[in-house]
């Protein structure tokens, strides 16, 4: 939101970047900056300065009326505080005290899932819905559970983690501390796993791409080898959108919600991703044959629903 005095800022901070926009009334983003996410093997104060840094590229000459910031981690009730994160450093910080001491104007602060939620119910895919779930696949797997426009955040303010529902008992170890979480068999990190071990089973473009041998593959370099037409990029899509598809139909079985939103970096695939995951949410929820199965659509917003959701928390707090 801007106005003649000065401008709203909205923040994502996620497991590999913080993007920070400013954002007028209607949610159009008009100017944004981004860092990269140093990640947890390093100290808070280390995402903090990237996070200011980014805010102020943003807001340019413009005053900060107020800072938005969406944050991948579970946020305490009172939205002071990130109490733990598995892909990023806090562990029960004030966040919220330290960056408004740093950047000298108010700031709100919720998990990055629920604002991307709230930011599609106001003014993408979720509108006019009565009940929607909101999954975003970025590193992890982060999610909301909206009802008539609102996210319910539970009694710790944490509802709606729901990468880390356990899928494979024994299964691949979680940033968590668990294992067999959801988000280890549908995220980017697990996008980037399967493709590393198919290459070394088949040939791939990907081989060409990462000189540096399968450990330097991304998730932007899966992408670009699926839209070639490469076998292995297209099976690693294959691969996750089968378990996104599997968890979200457990999700639909627990809630029946009206739709499912599907947001995040890795959502830019569209129907690369989404085909297969209807797919098996049609063919794994109970009971498929005698209801009606919610639609599972791509996020409007796309990566920058978080960002736009935070800057909507400052002048609509929930």
């Amino acid at each position: 939101m801007t106005d003649a005095d000065g401008v709203v800022v909205g923040v994502d901070i996620g497991g590999t970047k913080v993007l920070a926009g400013v954002v007028d009334g209607g949610g159009r983003v008009t100017r944004t900056a981004r860092r990269t996410t140093p990640g947890r093997r390093v100290v808070a104060s280390q995402v903090e300065d990237a996070l200011v840094g980014a805010v102020a590229e943003a807001a340019g000459e413009r005053a900060l009326l107020g800072v938005g910031v969406a944050a991948a981690g579970f946020v305490d009730p009172a939205g002071e505080r990130v109490m733990f994160a598995p892909h990023l450093p806090w562990q029960g910080e004030p966040l919220r005290d330290l960056l408004e001491d740093r950047l000298g104007c108010p700031v709100v602060l919720d998990n990055d899932a629920n604002c991307a939620a709230r930011a599609e119910a106001h003014h993408g895919a979720a509108r006019g819905a009565r009940s929607a779930l909101m999954i975003t696949m970025g590193t992890g797997i982060g999610g909301a559970l909206l009802l008539d426009g609102r996210v319910l955040r539970g009694q710790n303010g944490m509802a709606g983690e729901f990468g880390h529902m356990q899928v494979v008992p024994g299964g691949q170890e979680c940033e968590c501390g668990r294992s067999g979480c959801w988000e280890q068999y549908s995220s980017g990190n697990a996008l980037v796993r399967n493709a590393r071990a198919l290459m070394a089973e088949q040939p791939s473009v990907l081989t060409d791409m990462c000189a540096g041998g399968p450990d330097r593959v991304t998730g932007p370099m899966v992408t670009a080898a699926a839209e070639q037409g490469d076998l292995v990029a297209r099976q690693a899509f294959a691969s996750i959108g089968e378990w996104l598809g599997v968890g979200t139909a457990n999700l639909v079985a627990a809630l029946d919600p009206q739709l499912v939103v599907v947001g995040g970096g890795v959502s830019a695939a569209g129907d690369r991703l989404l085909d297969p995951a209807r797919a098996a949410l049609r063919r794994t929820l109970v009971g498929a044959a005698h209801r009606v199965v919610p639609d599972l659509v791509a996020a409007r917003l796309g990566p920058e629903a978080g960002m736009i959701g935070a800057a909507l928390l400052v002048a609509r707090p929930q």
